[in-house]
């Protein structure tokens, strides 16, 4: 055998399929964005030219491995059955799972329109519901064998070109592998240390930025750096500010604050009215956005039930989701707090025995009840809700959540499940396990809160048969129609109870379908629809400005409820509320303003403001307001500091 680089000939095939395999994916991408993206020759080089060096710190750690054996491997043992072993192993291992992720790209943009993020890594804890969903939403008969057919083709192609034959009856002097080893090690250390995903965002459109960047570097960058803290990523103002810019904003009539320490936001809400205590209903449904519905404009009526709501209770026109997944809306609701950047609350740690809405109805003497037809392991949702006194209703296993959470949990039987996901039981069926258990507390006397999160609304879109005239697993629109018809029958079967005429029903969305967007923060892609009916509340349409965190406090008022509240949601209907939302990405965090004035804080210490225009959908850029900076500012620093210093209690 020559001593030459003949051993690199596979590596060098490889480094260039790879390179040619991202760019076929990154040309998909921008002709699947073309309309959201104003292409020009230096936009269409810049994203190119930032792709390539992602892809290069992808492969300079793929390479790092490869090149490490060839150096440690003794000439001697090269085409040895070992090495032929190990080799052959290695290709099969390494080309598989890149196959896989290019597949997997295209359908998480599919989904999500970006890279690879926070939502991707959550999936890796999920498997069960992940591979179910991956299932039912695509041909896995299909995709699978296709995807080793694929890793064959290539097996046979350097088969035949004597890729392998030549890499087999080669050996490399030990100043070559070093010089390729160390080159690697060089690219690696600097990626590594240097080199942050964020780095790729160089356009003010959103698209371009992801587009740009490799899909692997993302995946890795956001298991990493997914949780992030406020004030070393952040602009920030000191905290005794921050909090003084908060209360003067939560400050009315009806609030009177603890005197204690200066860093809290602990207050009494006050009403001189007597207090009613009617029964609550509340149903987060899934994805249903705004948009879905008449009233606002959609002509392909599959929201009949929520249309013909909207004129018979407290509707709000204009709320807007705090962000883009379940356990942001679920944060949003149960906490009424501004979202922090990084994981939502509800995945973190410590945080059990905190003071949520449900501590407020106990304090009414109210038993909480949480409904969800999954497995609430799901999300963290049952750690969360048990550890904060609700009693959980799921399709998980088992009768306990753990020694240190009191409440109980309770098994979905397969007796009363007619329609099963990935995701977990319809709507209907989840609807008639809370029905049976209002009337299990009104039969013992007891006053309900159930709240109930929904799932029929989420790919792959199936549903009962039967139901309404979309087919099963076709589309989100007849996922969202029979979440629609869903809520019908809930509210015809709650009409034949006797517990029906004291129950208050209060509707919302946890996020939109989708809120990707060409913009740093897709504003219309936050607008949910939210209601409140029953027991005697008054219809009204509200236009204010508001958010996910002020459901449950206009709620509160609409019962004249005194209570001590540590949230930062508030009564909209107050004469002296002042319209704002709170709207967030898990990096970017907004605050929009009854003008249209939008502050968007980033992880790169820089603070952007905005005029949105609702019409187009666009923003522009404006002159910084250091007052409306400030005030974004305090929104979310007073969140983050309270979690981190324990004072959500």
């Amino acid at each position: 055998m020559k001593k030459n680089s003949g051993r690199y000939l596979l590596t060098f095939k490889f480094i260039i399929g790879f390179l040619t395999i991202s760019l076929v994916i990154r040309f998909a991408f921008l002709f699947w964005q073309i309309s959201d993206i104003k292409l020009t020759l230096l936009s269409f080089l810049r994203i190119i030219a930032t792709g390539f060096f992602f892809d290069i710190g992808v492969l300079s750690f793929i390479l790092l491995f490869i090149n490490f054996y060839t150096l440690i491997l003794p000439n001697k043992y090269v085409g040895s059955y070992f090495d032929k072993l190990i080799v052959y192993t290695g290709f099969f291992l390494i080309t598989t799972v890149l196959v896989f992720t290019f597949f997997a790209e295209i359908t998480f943009w599919e989904e999500f329109h970006c890279r690879f993020n926070f939502v991707a890594v959550d999936y890796l804890i999920y498997t069960y519901e992940v591979v179910q969903n991956i299932n039912e939403s695509y041909p896995l008969i299909i995709l699978i064998p296709s995807i080793f057919f694929i890793v064959f083709l290539i097996f046979i192609s350097l088969k035949r070109t004597n890729t392998f034959k030549v890499i087999f009856n080669s050996k490399s002097l030990l100043s070559t592998k070093l010089i390729f080893f160390f080159t690697t090690v060089f690219l690696a250390l600097f990626y590594g240390l240097y080199i942050k995903n964020n780095q790729a965002e160089l356009s003010s459109n959103r698209y371009e930025n992801e587009i740009s960047k490799a899909g692997i570097y993302s995946f890795f960058s956001e298991l990493k750096n997914n949780k992030l803290d406020f004030k070393t990523f952040y602009q920030n103002i000191d905290d005794n500010k921050a909090f003084a810019i908060l209360k003067d904003k939560l400050q009315n009539e009806n609030t009177i604050f603890i005197p204690q320490d200066s860093l809290s936001i602990k207050r009494n809400i006050v009403d001189t009215l007597e207090e009613r205590k009617p029964n609550v209903i509340f149903i987060l449904m899934e994805s249903m956005s705004a948009d879905f519905m008449k009233t606002f404009g959609n002509h392909n009526d599959i929201t009949p039930f929520l249309d013909s709501i909207a004129n018979n209770s407290l509707f709000f026109e204009n709320l807007y989701a705090t962000g883009n997944r379940t356990v942001r809306g679920m944060e949003a609701v149960t906490l009424s707090i501004s979202p922090t950047p990084g994981q939502s609350i509800v995945k973190r740690p410590n945080n059990s025995n905190l003071y949520t809405i449900g501590s407020v109805f106990r304090e009414k003497n109210y038993t909480c009840n949480f409904f969800y037809g999954g497995d609430g392991y799901f999300d963290n949702m049952n750690s969360f809700y048990g550890g904060n006194g609700f009693n959980i209703f799921d399709r998980g296993r088992g009768s306990i959540l753990s020694d240190d959470i009191k409440t109980k949990r309770t098994n979905i039987n397969d007796e009363e499940v007619t329609h099963e996901n990935a995701w977990g039981i319809c709507d209907e069926d989840i609807y008639n396990k809370m029905i049976i258990e209002a009337d299990r507390c009104y039969k013992n006397k007891e006053r309900f809160f159930n709240f109930i999160m929904t799932t029929s609304n989420h790919r792959p879109y199936t549903y009962p048969s039967g139901k309404i005239d979309i087919p099963s697993g076709t589309s989100r629109n007849g996922a969202v129609k029979y979440s629609d018809f869903a809520l019908s029958q809930l509210l015809e079967k709650a009409k034949k109870k006797p517990w029906f005429e004291n129950t208050v029903f209060v509707l919302i969305a946890d996020h939109c379908a989708s809120s990707a967007g060409k913009d740093e923060i897709n504003v219309k892609n936050y607008h949910i629809p939210a209601f409140i009916f029953g027991a005697n509340v008054k219809s009204k349409k509200t236009p204010v400005l508001c958010s996910q965190i002020d459901i449950f406090p206009t709620l509160f008022s609409q019962l004249n409820w005194n209570y001590e509240s540590n949230f930062f949601g508030q009564n909209v209907l107050n004469k002296e509320y002042e319209p704002r939302a709170l709207i967030a990405t898990y990096l970017k965090l907004g605050l929009l303003k009854k003008n249209n004035s939008l502050c968007i804080l980033s992880n790169k210490k820089e603070c952007n403001q905005y005029k949105w225009d609702n019409k187009t959908n666009e923003l522009v850029k404006v002159n910084s307001n250091s007052i409306l900076n400030q005030e974004t500012i305090a929104w979310y620093q007073v969140a983050d500091y309270l979690y981190k210093n324990n004072k959500l209690n």
